[in-house]
């Protein structure tokens, strides 16, 4: 299976939801999404910077861990038949 980036993108966002508590702004700019919103484009000036290094971090150190042993899953239908 090949890595593409979207993929990549669409893995990390989902990581930091569900295994982090990082804010929804960290995670956009993180992501270099754009404002959409008018008014709060022009009322955020930072640009997150030590909140996306810490991120970026934490993603680092979550993708060095030792890669967990995956058990077979053992088929019930297969077992019926």
């Amino acid at each position: 299976m090949a890595i593409t980036a979207d993929g990549f993108r669409s893995s990390f966002r989902d990581w930091c939801e569900e295994a982090t508590c990082t804010p929804h702004a960290v995670l956009e700019a993180a992501l270099a999404h754009t404002i959409d919103d008018k008014v709060e484009a022009a009322y955020r000036r930072g640009d997150l910077l030590q909140k996306r290094a810490a991120l970026m971090q934490e993603c680092a150190d979550f993708c060095g861990k030792t890669p967990a042993r995956v058990r077979a899953v053992r088929n019930a239908e297969a077992e019926t038949v």
